[in-house]
Order: structure tokens, then C-alpha cells, then sequence
């Protein structure tokens, strides 16, 4: 499951000064059948939660007819171990993290020189590379990157905003590549950092 990556990843790419294609955001949604916008309860069709996506909750407890709760949450139960009751993806809390991680990405943002970005853009331009093998190279850069920037807060956090950063600056520089940067991210996201997220928004 990657619902926490996913809409980390696209409230930090919303809250981001400089995200040229924050209007091709909304794209992502219909990705995948396992991920769409919350329905509107009265009016439209849809809407965009606490400023960003908020994935659908899918698995054992959750069907189509559950119903949000009054704060936003979507009550569920722990079936085999896949979920638990008002799970950490609360929109509002990634929303906050997110909006924290974003204003660090800022600050990071000028670390990440541009040839660093090219080549990273010349990677997820390649067709015949795995999406395995641009998520090593993804890690060998991020870690670089990392190693250069002086360490007044943790490592795994310098990491994970560098990941998200390098993202938007991909896109910026080849907005085609929205969908394959976004969707690689996520996975590289819940491959190197799934446990740091989830203590991070349990907090």
C-alpha cells in the first residue's frame, strides 16, 4: 500500500514555491482504480481534501459505501494486519507535513544543481531502464546530495525531501515525464521510507 507516499507526495508538490504544473496535478488522480478524489458529499462530483489528494482506502472494513467520518477520517477496523482504525493518511495531518517538508525543500532547493537534474531527466527519458534501476540511480543521487548538505536535522528527512525536490524539478524541466517522475517517486518513497513516514505522521 502506498496511500501515504502517493498523497505526501503530490500536497508537498501543491504546497511548493516554483512547481510549475501544479494545474496537471489533478491528473493524477485517475491513475489507477485504486486511487480517486473524495467524492463531494453535497454538490459537485468531487473535490480536493485539505489541499490535496487524498487517496481511496481500499481492503478488507472499506467498500464503496463506507462513509467519511465528520473530521475527515474514514473509520475501518484492522483486518490481517492491512489496516488500521483512522489510519494515519488523515488528509489534514499530511497536509501539515507536507506544508513543513515543503518549506524545507525550499531552502534545499538550491543545493540541487542542474546538471544533477539532467541527468536524472535523461534516466526517466530512457525507455529501456527498468523502473528498478532509475530508483537505484534516484538513491545514489539523493544520498550524494544528501552527504554535501550540512546535518542540522535528520538524515532520513534531508533524504526524503531531496527525493520529493528532484521530482519537481524533473517535471519542471520535462513536464511530460508528470506521470512517470510522480508514480517512480512514490515507489522509491515506500521502498526507502515507509516506516519513517508512517512514525512521522503518527506523531
Amino acid at each position: 500500500m502506498q496511500q501515504m507516499e502517493h498523497a505526501l507526495l503530490y500536497t508537498f508538490l501543491e504546497a511548493s514555491s516554483d512547481c510549475q504544473f501544479k494545474e496537471q496535478l489533478w491528473s493524477l488522480a485517475p491513475l489507477s482504480d485504486r486511487e480517486r478524489i473524495v467524492p463531494r458529499r453535497q454538490g459537485g462530483p468531487e473535490r480536493y481534501l485539505g489541499g490535496g489528494l487524498v487517496p481511496r482506502l481500499q481492503g478488507p472494513g472499506f467498500d464503496d459505501d463506507s462513509e467519511l467520518q465528520c473530521d475527515g477520517n474514514r473509520s475501518g477496523h484492522l483486518q490481517n494486519g492491512e489496516l488500521e482504525a483512522d489510519a494515519p493518511t488523515n488528509e489534514d495531518v499530511i497536509r501539515i507535513i507536507a506544508a513543513q517538508l515543503a518549506e524545507i525543500g525550499d531552502k534545499l532547493d538550491k543545493d540541487v544543481q542542474g546538471n544533477v537534474v539532467n541527468d536524472l531527466v535523461q534516466h526517466f527519458l530512457n525507455e529501456n531502464l527498468s523502473r528498478e534501476e532509475i530508483m537505484r540511480h534516484m538513491s545514489r543521487v539523493v544520498r550524494e546530495l544528501a552527504q554535501a548538505i550540512p546535518a542540522d536535522m535528520e538524515q532520513e528527512r534531508v533524504m526524503l525531501v531531496l527525493a520529493m525536490v528532484l521530482t519537481k524539478k524533473i517535471v519542471n524541466t520535462v513536464p511530460s515525464l508528470l506521470h512517470r517522475a510522480f508514480n517512480v517517486t512514490v515507489d522509491f518513497m515506500n521502498q526507502q521510507f515507509h516506516n519513517y513516514i508512517d512514525e512521522m505522521l503518527g506523531e
